[in-house]
């Protein structure tokens, strides 16, 4: 050290200096120099001790590395509410048009109209059906005189069967019997045997003669009736017609259209744009709430589940409804799969078309590692979080799931208990060595600097 110091003073040119005041000068720099000299060196020494205390050199290496806030991963099961939106349907929705053309002569309802199950709503008039009718009509009252005129010559010639064929029998017995005769010689003549035999064969002609004029009345009659039933069921048709012109509610509901008006031509729909209804009614005490369901959320309920919804007519009501169908099949477009809700609208406040913002019950039936949101970092490729094991960073590439509250789901190489940074962060390299310390649930940037110890 003594040389350094006569070092420095030769450098700096004291053989220069002359005379009493060049010598005091002399030594008041010479003693600054030797001052300084002194404090230079003299945390090289503290440092050289240091390093020969092994224990000291740890301590001092840790207190030199970062200090990570660490969080653990928790394995939690997903329980969480989506606010899903949905569409307000009538359970049924009903356009009435009548089954055939005809002008309305009557109609007893207008829009916002309340009915009941077989009321009657409107009455109409065709002309040419009833045309139609009164010729069916006609046409039954003819068969009806053809049957019973063929009725008449049917029992007329059945008589005219039944006297030739009594007539027959007697003939031929009496024919029978003088054939008999006749064996004696002498008894019966020849020619009156062949009388007799003669008559007996013209009865038996007007029989078969007179059977087929049975069987013709009989066709006669067969005729008729079936002219009878053709007819009536013609009429039939036609009432059938007539009774399609008497438009009837088919179910309680309210009238939400009117499109026609006393006077009006109606006429059923045709074509693809068709035409419109004259009225239509809709089932408001029973309402389908259809709500498009993210895929990750269908399994959440199953058939019968209590669901609520708001609409914004009624800010401070909440309404339920109860899970009554599932699609079971999802639209590729949307990725979305239609539920329905039946909702009982017992007291009319809830219209069909209003907004219902529903609120869908999520959980999953097994656990899965949740970390806080702020533990994720967003990387260019691919999320990742920085595990901490034994002092070491590492960073683990994740997926993310649903988030519940602060925390998010992931899935990757981590467990349950394994500790990451609360803050994941791009500053944490691979490989690098930090200091772990539980979080103390204050917000931060990243890792905490080290303070240099000396």
């Amino acid at each position: 050290m003594k040389n350094d110091t006569i070092n420095i003073i030769k450098k700096l040119g004291a053989p220069q200096i002359m005379g009493a005041q060049a010598s005091s000068l002399l030594l008041k720099r010479t003693a600054i120099l030797i001052a300084i000299a002194l404090l230079a060196t003299t945390p090289l020494t503290a440092c050289t001790k240091k390093a020969a205390d092994p224990q000291l050199h740890h301590a001092q290496d840790e207190a030199a590395l970062p200090i990570v806030p660490t969080v653990k991963v928790e394995s939690r099961v997903l329980s969480r509410d989506l606010l899903l939106p949905g569409e307000i349907l009538p359970y049924q929705d009903v356009p009435l048009y009548p089954k055939i053309p005809g002008f309305i002569k009557w109609i007893g309802v207008d829009r916002g109209y309340w009915v009941k199950k077989g009321q009657v709503l409107a009455q109409l008039i065709a002309p040419e059906v009833e045309a139609q009718r009164h010729e069916c009509e006609a046409k039954m009252l003819q068969a009806r005189a053809q049957i019973s005129e063929a009725q008449q010559k049917l029992s007329s010639a059945r008589a005219l069967v039944t006297e030739s064929k009594a007539h027959y029998k007697s003939n031929q017995d009496t024919y029978s019997r003088l054939k008999k005769a006749a064996e004696v010689p002498g008894v019966i003549s020849g020619n009156e045997l062949e009388d007799w035999a003669q008559k007996s064969e013209g009865d038996l002609a007007a029989v078969q003669s007179r059977e087929e004029i049975v069987h013709a009345a009989e066709s006669q009659l067969s005729a008729a009736k079936d002219a009878e039933k053709a007819a009536a069921k013609a009429l039939d048709h036609i009432k059938e017609l007539l009774a399609y012109l008497t438009i009837t509610a088919p179910y309680d509901g309210m009238i939400t259209e009117r499109n026609m008006h006393v006077g009006s031509f109606a006429y059923p729909p045709h074509g693809q744009a068709g035409y419109p209804p004259m009225l239509r009614i809709k089932q408001l005490s029973l309402l389908r709430i259809v709500i498009p369901v993210p895929e990750y959320a269908i399994d959440a309920v199953d058939i019968g589940t209590n669901i609520t919804f708001k609409v914004s007519a009624y800010p401070d009501r909440t309404f339920v409804g109860k899970v009554a169908r599932i699609a079971h099949s999802l639209d590729v477009k949307t990725r979305t799969e239609p539920v329905e809700l039946n909702y009982w609208n017992t007291d009319k406040t809830v219209d069909p078309g209003m907004f219902p913002q529903i609120t869908w019950p999520m959980k999953r039936s097994y656990q899965t590692n949740f970390v806080p949101s702020t533990a994720i970092k967003e990387s260019l490729e691919t999320p990742f979080v920085v595990k901490i094991k034994d002092g070491i960073a590492h960073r683990i590439e994740v997926r993310r799931g649903q988030t519940m509250g602060d925390f998010v789901e992931i899935f990757g190489d981590v467990q349950a208990g394994d500790l990451v940074a609360e803050h994941g962060t791009e500053n944490l390299a691979e490989g690098m060595e930090v200091k772990a310390e539980p979080s103390t649930g204050k917000e931060a940037e990243g890792p905490t600097p080290a303070t240099p110890q000396g």
